[in-house]
């Protein structure tokens, strides 16, 4: 069995643990004793939600909506589309027609750049986050 040292994905905070792999599959975590942020313990999601990895109903790939089906595309097509998309609505009904919503499964820099891409790009201040009271 080989252990990976990894961040936890569900939230923020920065635990850190082993992920014990066995034939390229997680079969258990093992907390980080090392880590001062957690200090080898973790909640119940960090510690037994990593069956989500090879879930085979996980998507892995963007889907898009052509004549009104979802099917698979590239990144570059699906990135290519939001951005036209929000473009158009920019232009239609102004900046503050989009807003932004963002995780706390993100890490700080993902939200920072969230926040960064509405307020300096799109110019919009909508902007919220699934932790605020």
């Amino acid at each position: 069995m080989k252990q990976v040292l990894t961040t936890c994905p569900y939230c923020g905070t920065g635990c850190t643990f082993y992920l014990n792999v066995e034939d390229d599959r997680i079969v258990s975590v093992t907390p980080n004793d090392a880590n001062s942020v957690n200090q080898g313990i973790l909640c119940l999601k960090g510690h037994f939600g990593f069956d989500f990895v090879d879930n085979k109903t996980r998507l892995t790939n963007p889907l898009i909506r052509k004549n009104g089906e979802l099917v698979e595309a590239s990144w570059d097509e699906a990135i290519d589309l939001v951005a036209s998309k929000m473009k158009e609505t920019i232009e239609q009904h102004g900046p503050d027609a989009l807003a932004a919503f963002s995780s706390a499964r993100c890490t700080n820099e993902e939200n920072y750049l969230m926040q960064k891409l509405m307020r300096a790009v799109v110019g919009t201040n909508n902007i919220d986050h699934c932790a605020r009271l």
